[in-house]
């Protein structure tokens, strides 16, 4: 099914991998549905398996990042050369968010929550939302225009829960399999370097979809200020607040 409104989705992560694990699932779907899709790695996470050199590490995991996008059907895939555990939040990084979000023009961004034990995670989201904010200001001079994302919105990730807090469930059930032969491509993922990633989010997605009555599914997380809504009546016809 293609959507007769088509948008731009973003996805953003600290780390190949971190795209994949936590938005892929989203960026699948809307990719199926007709929308232009780009995913954004900040670094290469080339540091993350002791037993290969870091050089030789990312060029297996940026040839992998291509093969996930591939898969889904996406339209772009970037990585930054910015090194893995090293990404410093300052004015030329804030700068380049600016300038990339600027350039690629998305509707909607997903990435990283705040609440991370991981600072390249912490990094990501401070430079996005810094990026962002300077990206949506006229006054701002920089080689391309204004642009205001319209949405953002914080996936679901291990290693960011501190204080998160689901918002939305996304039904994925029709991309689920697609999403799994994608990040087979990784060894990572697969499991054969450290944590057993695709397990996790498997089960993850199979939990999140028993919640809401659906196969598969994802939460994200809305900006706090964004949470404030304003409603005529009780919208129980299309969402109803259960009591048991």
């Amino acid at each position: 099914m293609t959507d007769e409104n088509p948008k731009h989705l973003l996805v953003i992560g600290g780390h190949i991998g971190d795209v994949e694990n936590t938005g892929g699932l989203v960026a699948a779907k809307y990719a199926r549905a007709g929308h232009r899709v780009t995913l954004l790695h900040m670094t290469g996470g080339e540091k993350g398996n002791p037993a290969v050199h870091h050089q030789t590490y990312r060029k297996q995991r940026v040839e992998e990042a291509h093969a996930f996008s591939d898969t889904i059907g996406a339209d772009q895939c970037i990585i930054l050369d910015h090194p893995d555990g090293e990404l410093h939040v300052n004015e030329a990084t804030i700068h380049q968010m600016c300038d990339l979000i600027r350039d690629l023009k998305p509707d909607i961004v997903l990435t990283h929550w705040r609440g991370s034990f991981h600072r390249d995670h912490r990094n990501t989201y401070t430079i996005i939302m810094e990026g962002g904010f300077l990206a949506a200001l006229p006054g701002i001079e920089r080689d391309k225009p204004a642009h205001l994302i319209r949405g953002l919105y914080h996936c679901e990730n291990w290693e960011d829960q501190e204080d998160y807090e689901p918002d939305l469930w996304i039904d994925v059930s029709d991309v689920f399999d697609i999403w799994v032969k994608a990040c087979e491509h990784s060894q990572l993922l697969r499991g054969e370097v450290s944590y057993k990633y695709l397990q996790h989010y498997k089960g993850l997605a199979a939990m999140r979809g028993a919640e809401v009555g659906v196969p598969y599914a994802v939460t994200v997380s809305l900006p706090p200020i964004s949470r404030k809504r304003k409603i005529d009546f009780f919208p129980i016809d299309t969402e109803p607040v259960l009591i048991f």
